[in-house]
């Protein structure tokens, strides 16, 4: 049964020092927002001092530009965290654009923004102990002849990409696995099929699937639809697949680090790019060619120049250079989860979708 979604005023009242804010992608399928509602609830449950609130990217109310508004009525601070395991256009762009939208209609409330989830020491034991799960439901729990893949939902950008990839490689050298494949939902490749193709030809009798996902939603109905085609396809091998592994207490952990970074002023504890004002330049200046701006607030030999390059997936390519030695470089994915094929944008749905 689906949970109502938390009104925006349901835990407003006095101003509050902190309010944490809760992003979720937000999901086609209302099971996976429903599922965001209760992992909030459950941190609620676990951090009751805290004044914590949830908004979304798409899909489910209330928006993020309404959730960073609502927060910002009662509280001296929003800490805004992206429940979102890797950061693509989502992270990048659309909610630090969001969050510059905020400060200008609330100029009396700080906005700090965390670091999403991304490739840690955390989700590794996660997909480990997952894999365990699996291995033991297997009728031969050999990891010689148990091939893996890590599924991850892809994305333009080549750093969400890579992180799935890191993954893979943290897993493959962290358990007795010889073959652990990566593969993606869409988006980029490989697909799920051509990896468990190769593991078979390979001489894998047993495959084991692990979503790199958060929650439910369309794409992990993909995924169980699509594993039970291979296991006809490949009726010599046996599968097994994983859920998914948002509410693990590792997910909690990790958002509670955030917090504790970005009260205390850890360094780096806020995303690289957030405050960037020339990403808006580069979102408002259109594709397909690139832009430099040199800005004259520093001397000359110490301009801070930006280098915009925009392709046909709408990609960003920041390369910022500071006199002060604080240099970024950054791979903005501005596509919102698209895909183009012959010019027609293709909406992906991301994490949970």
């Amino acid at each position: 049964m689906q949970t109502p979604a938390t009104p925006l005023g349901t835990h407003h009242g006095a101003r509050h020092e902190d309010t944490i804010l809760l992003i979720g992608h937000g999901s086609r399928e209302p099971e996976g927002n429903d599922e965001i509602h209760r992992f909030v609830a459950q941190w609620r449950t676990r951090q009751p001092g805290w004044n914590i609130e949830v908004c979304f990217i798409e899909f489910a109310p209330p928006s993020l530009h309404d959730g960073l508004l609502h927060a910002a009525r009662n509280a001296r601070r929003v800490l805004v965290l992206p429940l979102i395991l890797n950061a693509a256009g989502h992270v990048k762009m659309e909610i630090p654009e969001a969050i510059e939208h905020a400060r200008e209609h609330c100029p009396g409330t700080e906005f700090l923004y965390g670091p999403h989830l991304t490739a840690c020491d955390p989700i590794l034991d996660v997909l480990r102990r997952n894999l365990r799960k699996c291995m033991s439901e297997l009728d031969m729990p050999d990891p010689t002849t148990t091939g893996v893949v890590l599924l991850g939902r892809g994305s333009s950008d080549r750093q969400a990409n890579g992180d799935v990839a890191k993954m893979a490689r943290w897993l493959m050298e962290e358990t007795d696995h010889e073959l652990v494949d990566l593969a993606f939902t869409g988006i980029t490749w490989p697909r799920l099929e051509r990896a468990v193709q190769r593991q078979v030809m390979l001489g894998m009798k047993q495959v084991v699937v692990l979503p790199y996902y958060l929650f439910t939603g369309t794409l992990m109905q993909r995924i169980a639809r699509q594993v039970d085609h291979l296991r006809q396809q490949y009726p010599q091998v046996r599968f097994a697949q994983s859920s998914y592994f948002g509410f693990e207490k590792e997910i909690f952990a990790l958002l509670e680090q955030r917090v504790a970074d970005l009260r205390a002023g850890v360094p780096d504890a806020k995303l690289p790019c957030d405050g960037c004002k020339y990403r808006e330049i580069a979102h408002d200046l259109g594709h397909g060619h690139s832009h430099e701006h040199t800005h004259a607030h520093a001397p000359a030999a110490e301009a801070v120049v930006h280098v915009h390059g925009h392709g046909p997936a709408h990609d960003h390519a920041h390369d910022h250079s500071h006199a002060h030695h604080h240099a970024h470089d950054h791979a903005h994915s501005h596509d919102h989860e698209h895909a183009h094929a012959a010019h027609q944008p293709v909406h992906a749905e991301g994490q949970p979708a």
